[in-house]
């Protein structure tokens, strides 16, 4: 492998057993050591790391060496052939997902006995119903306790003894010591209680050993399945280049795989086909639906010299073309690349408290540790003293309300947003949306129904409007187009019977032709010029972005009907309540700027670029960004999904594509944009009761070590006050259930 790589080469590598920021900086640190390496970047979002080689003097063996010495595991290519190879899928996604779930299921069915149990031995009432005794039930606590902190918790003494060896701290530093102080003490007092000064077992912390492993476990396999999510938006982009093509070589037609097909390849597509790479037409005409690229539900003519996208679909006519791009290089697997990127630019929600920890818990281990050195060789007290001193600063330390603040508020503000109809994917896109300060939003779909209908008609020589339409739909009912579908829906809704149409035929960029009782019609582009005052109404409606159908009856101009992808009918409401917000509004669209300029005057909007490819819809949202804009992206179409990707929070419409709404963090249930503002305040009340929660979790850690330290608090007031906290966090979280938005 290493003798086909030329040097240098970029490589990209999925890497296995990152947890923080702090495990970012160690790969990317004994990287950066090896010879040959120019530059590196890990990404923990992708969970990928991407480095400039010189494999002359570096092998991607070596680099999986040095990672793996840093306690982590690089995952190298399948060999080429084998069914893994490009299948856009990583065995991290996977293993990493169902084993946390099975350490957390294995927890929980553990922790609730052990938590029921131990508060009914407290009770008296409840004590004469369980069948053994004290030392009994403590050493099967023991037993059980040690299970868990030694199989489903061991990722946390792990990560936290590899933090250490770094010299630096993490959450699972936290959680370790937490955990294994409360576990160490309550092992002690159970198998040599003298060694405390104890007649027999008591204040014991199993149930808290394992609760806190429990919740913090329920985190990650949330995380994980976040995860998961995002790797199945890719691999469902990557799913629509089909699989196979017809390569037309000397004349004839053989069928190759899509991955094989080269520039220059010409390349036949016939109707209803998938086009597999990027090209320009040969020969032939057709209609295109390329909404996948440009959002626009309305199919574009296509003929000799124009071109066509890969992943696009072949509506009507038969043509070949000849490949322009293929591979890496089409539209579809730069928009892969464009999500892939900005999705793992994101910086994940524990960064914070992971710089907390780092600070937090070497303070608190030396804290507890001078308390201990203090107590029995300054001021002389028993050893088993001190250490209960000792084991009292730990606990009160634990990082249980910690652990719950962010959780339990984030639990109840998502499931308060299930109940108005937004669907939060994960916390980070929660704590964001509060800071928006610019919303953008998608047309087609979005802020218009996503389909066209009639507008206006326009009748001429004599005839009335229903037989106007009678033979005009009757007509276009034998075709698929989108506009032939409007003009016969408007038809139907207003009664109007259809009659039988022979002769029927759809010429690809002009229209269709009928003869219905006799009469010969013709629907689509006008025939010659228009003069007066259907000239006037053509240009009137053309500027207000309207598709202008004309309608010949015996050779003669019958009447003219518009038609216009119109905005939903709750829009400018939901504008005018972000504009209260002070919310800066944007529209960004496939379309025309007279299209885009009619809709944001009816809908309110502020701003609209139009004629905008998926690519520049992701870099203008990076300008905004980068003028300092908070910016939420609204959209519901494949090509929305760079932008979506590059927003600070994105939102999909929950009857949109499965890729919008994979690569979104927000999905709104339905195609109401009502949702987009109750995010917004459903993110600003969260985010406030986290605040709140940990105010409350670190008064009690600023408030009880110093307590503890003195010598005031013994561990079971220590773990009371644990509870206490718990208890406040959760209480404060519920009252988001109510929150009215």
């Amino acid at each position: 492998m290493n003798a086909e790589i030329k040097s240098p080469t970029t490589l990209s590598f999925p890497v296995e057993g990152m947890t923080c920021a702090s495990c970012v900086a160690r790969v990317e640190k004994v990287i950066k050591k090896l010879d040959g390496v120019e530059s590196v970047s890990v990404n923990l979002a992708t969970e990928k790391v991407t480095l400039k080689v010189d494999t002359s003097l570096v092998s991607p063996e070596k680099i999986a060496e040095a990672v793996e010495g840093a306690g982590y595991k690089l995952l190298l290519p399948a060999p080429e052939g084998s069914s893994a190879e490009n299948s856009g899928i990583t065995p991290v996604e996977d293993n990493h997902l169902k084993k946390t779930a099975r350490e957390f299921y294995i927890s929980a069915a553990i922790s609730l006995p052990v938590m029921l149990l131990s508060m009914g031995m407290m009770i008296e009432g409840v004590q004469e119903y369980i069948p053994l005794g004290f030392e009994q039930m403590n050493m099967i606590f023991l037993l059980l306790t040690t299970y868990v902190i030694l199989v489903p918790g061991s990722r946390f003494l792990t990560a936290a003894l590899k933090a250490a060896r770094h010299r630096t701290a993490d959450m699972n530093t936290l959680v370790a010591v937490g955990t294994w102080s409360a576990y160490i003490y309550s092992a002690i007092a159970v198998i040599f209680p003298e060694w405390l000064g104890l007649h027999h077992a008591e204040h014991l912390y199993f149930d808290t050993t394992v609760v806190i492993i429990t919740l913090i476990l329920m985190g990650k396999l949330l995380e994980a399945r976040a995860k998961k999510r995002t790797g199945d938006a890719i691999r469902k982009l990557m799913g629509l280049q089909p699989e196979k093509a017809i390569v037309i070589e000397e004349g004839q037609e053989r069928e190759v795989p899509v991955k094989s097909l080269v520039f220059g390849d010409v390349i036949r597509i016939r109707p209803g086909e998938r086009i597999p790479v990027d090209g320009v037409i040969e020969s032939g005409m057709t209609s295109i639906d390329e909404s996948m690229i440009t959002g626009e539900s309305i199919p574009v003519d296509k003929s000799t010299g124009d071109s066509v996208s890969g992943g696009t679909v072949n509506l009507t006519g038969s043509f070949t073309f000849r490949a322009t791009a293929v591979g890496n290089d089409t539209v579809i697997s730069r928009i892969i690349r464009l999500v892939e990127d900005a999705q793992g630019s994101k910086a994940p929600i524990q960064a914070l408290a992971d710089k907390i920890a780092a600070v937090f818990v070497p303070v608190v281990i030396v804290i507890a540790l001078l308390a201990i050195v203090v107590w029995y060789f300054v001021l002389g007290v028993q050893f088993s003293e001190a250490l209960i001193y000792f084991i009292s600063v730990l606990i009160i330390a634990c990082p249980c309300a910690m652990g719950l603040a962010t959780p339990t508020a984030i639990m109840a503000g998502t499931g308060r947003g299930a109940q108005l109809g937004v669907l939060i994917k994960n916390a980070e896109s929660l704590e964001r949306a509060h800071k928006v300060t610019a919303v953008v939003f998608d047309k087609t779909g979005t802020v218009t129904e996503g389909k066209p209908s009639v507008t206006d008609i326009y009748i001429i020589g004599g005839h009335t409007e229903s037989e106007m339409l009678q033979l005009a739909a009757s007509v276009e009912r034998l075709s698929e187009h989108p506009l032939s579908r409007a003009i016969t829906t408007y038809a139907e809704a207003k009664n109007i019977n259809l009659i039988p149409a022979d002769n029927f035929k759809s010429v690809s960029g002009e229209g269709v032709y009928g003869t219905v009782e006799g009469k010969e019609v013709y629907a689509g582009k006008e025939k010659s010029p228009l003069s007066g005052e259907p000239a006037s109404l053509q240009a009137q409606w053309s500027s207000e972005g309207k598709t202008v159908i004309s309608v010949y009856i015996n050779g003669l101009l019958a009447g003219l009907i518009a038609m216009a992808d119109t905005i939903k009918p709750h829009i400018p409401d939901v504008i005018h309540s972000l504009h209260q917000r002070g919310i800066k509004t944007v529209m960004m669209t496939g379309d025309n700027r007279h299209t885009a300029e009619a809709i944001t005057r009816k809908a309110g909007i502020q701003q609209f670029f139009s004629g905008m490819k998926p690519e520049d819809k992701a870099a203008q949202i990076k300008q905004l960004q980068q003028k300092g804009e908070v910016v939420a992206m609204t959209g519901d179409g494949i090509n929305d999904a760079p932008a979506l990707a590059q927003a600070d929070v994105s939102i999909a419409l929950g009857t949109g594509t499965d890729i919008a709404m994979e690569t979104a963090d927000i999905t709104l249930t339905g195609g109401n944009l009502s949702g987009v503002y109750k995010a917004i305040v459903l993110s600003d009340r969260t985010i406030r009761t986290i605040k709140q929660n940990l105010f409350w979790a670190y008064i009690y850690n600023t408030v009880g070590i110093p307590v503890a330290a003195l010598g005031l608090l013994n561990p079971m007031f220590a773990a009371f006050a644990m509870a206490m906290s718990s208890v406040s966090v959760i209480s404060n979280s519920l009252r988001l259930k109510n929150v009215k938005v």
